[in-house]
């Protein structure tokens, strides 16, 4: 702020000061409300939400899906969109620190007296944009599904063509399940909305040749598949083609 303002701001400063109220009770009433609104909401969230527990603990599971408190699912959600090993420190580490040192040192480098949300549109953008993206982020944390299950019954067109056809189809959604797809697609219930797209009727879209010729020579970042076993490749374009 240049000089004039900053003598402005000094009178106006001044006589709202002369003017001004004490601390108690006018300042100690307005925290005791704001208090007792913030201790509500969380009575009837936990009143009407609850914990939640999860399913009980099995030591002899080996399909145990991990998660994190429900304060940490943003960066949960961008562990599991970045797939680039070299990136995950930066990802989990590198972010996170820079952030919270840009945070620590707010008082530093936002030296303006001004406060008013209005006459700080940056900052109040800004404000907004971090608080939309960790909202965001931590919804699809929430509600992703589990990384290395495939819940989807089996279809009726296949169970009618006998037990070879289901055990087949059964190979072709454990692969898919533990190949990562649901990291960026959607299958049913299952995955995440986007960055591709969704698979769950996919056989409407593309016969089984395009389904193989996409595994073969996908668009990034999705990775090929033309390394993978024959038995393992077909039985993902099995699975894959039933889907309609």
């Amino acid at each position: 702020m240049n000089q004039r303002e900053k003598e402005e701001y000094l009178r106006e400063y001044g006589a709202l000061k002369a003017e001004g109220k004490p601390f108690f009770p006018y300042a100690v009433a307005k925290d005791a409300a704001m208090a007792c609104v913030v201790m509500g909401v969380i009575i009837a969230m936990s009143l009407v939400l609850g914990a939640e527990l999860g399913a009980k603990a099995n030591p002899t599971t080996t399909s145990y899906d991990a998660r994190p408190e429900w304060y940490f699912f943003f960066l949960f959600d961008i562990l599991r969109l970045i797939r680039d090993p070299s990136m995950i420190q930066l990802a989990t580490i590198g972010l996170p620190t820079l952030f919270m040192i840009l945070l620590f040192l707010l008082p530093f480098y936002d030296r303006g007296p001004e406060r008013r949300p209005e006459r700080r549109p940056v900052a109040t953008i800004t404000g907004i944009i971090v608080i939309l993206a960790m909202g965001f982020l931590t919804y699809n944390g929430a509600t992703a599904g589990t990384p290395d299950a495939l819940e989807l019954p089996v279809p009726k067109a296949v169970s009618e063509n006998g037990p070879a056809a289901v055990a087949l189809w059964n190979e072709g959604r454990e692969v898919v399940a533990q190949s990562g797809c649901e990291a960026c697609h959607k299958i049913g219930e299952n995955g995440n909305v986007g960055p591709g797209p969704d698979l769950t009727h996919i056989a409407s879209r593309l016969p089984e040749e395009g389904i193989a010729r996409t595994l073969v020579n996908p668009t990034a970042p999705m990775p090929s598949f033309k390394n993978l076993p024959p038995k393992k490749f077909n039985a993902i374009i099995n699975f894959l083609s039933t889907l309609k």
